[in-house]
């Protein structure tokens, strides 16, 4: 900081209270469970999806991973 911050003892106003709005930790944490495989993909698959990827600032294993889930999705119900 270029500018050192000046600091007083006046009162600071009415303050109202906010209610915890966040949920707990184990509500935020990822609640489907993963299975660790091995599989081989075309080049220009690989390449697509990392280059989707950097554009959105994501890992291209979550792309291709919510792909798969969503054609299972899909082929569970293809009344959707």
């Amino acid at each position: 900081m270029s500018k050192e911050i000046q600091y007083s003892d006046e009162p600071i106003g009415d303050l109202n209270l906010v209610s915890d709005f966040l949920p707990p930790p184990e509500e935020i944490a990822l609640k489907q469970q993963n299975t660790k495989i091995t599989i081989s993909l075309s080049s220009e698959s690989v390449a697509y999806f990392k280059d989707t990827a950097k554009k959105h600032h994501m890992q291209y294993q979550k792309i291709i991973r919510q792909l798969l889930d969503d054609y299972v999705a899909h082929q569970k119900n293809p009344n959707k």
